[in-house]
């Protein structure tokens, strides 16, 4: 068997501690049961535990429901609409499909995001600045998914808070890929590097050189991939930044304001909910200010946040994250079925 996966060594790691026995699938290491002395078994399939209710869960991973629900409860989300593939769009009876996106697009302004509505960890997210960047990228997405979402763009800063019952476990600041420039090294170069950095770190992110957005990001910027970029000019090269496709973090855990801590947590309770990662994009203001004097917006929300990116950042993240899967292990022993 490979190396196992962050979270299968993790429980591994603490389930004597709970007197717990783990299985791993030997081939893949991603799917697991955790045997507790009581006879209750629970499961674990890649950054799945049992710890929330399938339904919720599958609510959450559909980020248009998760959007509508969301908003019931009185939070802001991004404006924006379900666009589907031809043949989806037949049997589901809406005219929403490609054709329609650029008139819809039009009434939010360019530039627009464009995503798949039930993947995760930032893949297939573009940032289309016309119509014929929109079919494109909509055309892209549609090669694998039968729902997108297309969304007004509104930048700002982009913070993932982590929730487990009542308490917020970590919180920090999410950073789109980017490179800083020497002077002397070419763009591609510059990638490498970070890519050994992160292989250094035992972070599991490897960097898509041919992705097709980092590509287009570097063209918008006058660059390619060749380029030599002045020193200190620093260029971020994807629409999203998830830790997963190469993004950085900030941790805001100790400066977080209380007020972010109990949206996140009202959310994710009123969301059927135990354990999620929150996902906010502050524009005006940041996540250690009041909410009342900022403006912000829900992105999503997560019920299976992955956190083996986030440990990579220092010692005191780890600790952090091993406590909140020992208190995960402990709840999944008395957790009715």
């Amino acid at each position: 068997m490979t190396k196992l996966p962050y979270l299968t060594e993790l429980v591994k790691k603490l389930a004597p501690k709970v007197g717990a026995k783990v299985f791993v699938e030997p081939e893949w290491g991603y799917a697991a049961q955790i045997i507790y002395p009581n006879g209750i078994v629970r499961s674990l399939r890649y950054f799945s535990l049992d710890l929330n209710h399938i339904g919720s869960a599958d609510i959450a991973k559909d980020k248009s429901f998760a959007k509508f629900f969301i908003k019931q409860l009185g939070y802001p989300v991004v404006p924006g609409t379900t666009i589907f593939k031809k043949e989806w769009a037949n049997i589901v009876g809406s005219k929403r499909t490609i054709s329609y996106a650029p008139k819809y697009a039009s009434k939010l302004g360019y530039p627009i995001i464009a995503k798949p509505n039930n993947k995760s960890q930032g893949v297939d997210v573009f940032l289309a600045h016309n119509s014929r960047e929109l079919k494109k990228d909509l055309a892209k997405i549609f090669t694998d998914e039968k729902v997108a979402l297309i969304e007004e763009y509104l930048p700002g800063r982009d913070y993932r808070i982590v929730v487990l019952d009542q308490d917020v476990i970590s919180a920090y600041e999410r950073l789109p890929l980017s490179v800083v420039g020497d002077g002397r090294s070419s763009v591609f170069k510059l990638l490498k590097n970070k890519q050994k950095i992160f292989v250094k770190k035992g972070r599991d992110t490897n960097i898509n050189f041919k992705d097709v957005r980092i590509i287009s990001s570097l063209k918008k910027e006058g660059y390619k991939l060749s380029s030599i970029l002045p020193k200190g000019k620093q260029i971020f090269l994807l629409p999203n930044a998830n830790l997963s496709t190469g993004g950085d973090s900030v941790d805001v855990t100790r400066r977080i304001h209380r007020g972010f801590k109990k949206i996140a947590v009202d959310i994710t309770r009123h969301m059927g909910l135990r354990l999620s990662g929150v996902d906010v994009m502050v524009t005006e203001g940041d996540i250690t200010k009041n909410p009342k004097d900022c403006s912000y917006y829900i992105i999503e929300i997560n019920a299976a946040p992955g956190l083996d990116h986030y440990v990579t950042t220092g010692a005191r993240q780890r600790q952090l994250v091993e406590a909140m899967y020992l208190k995960i292990l402990k709840a999944l022993a008395h957790t009715p079925n």
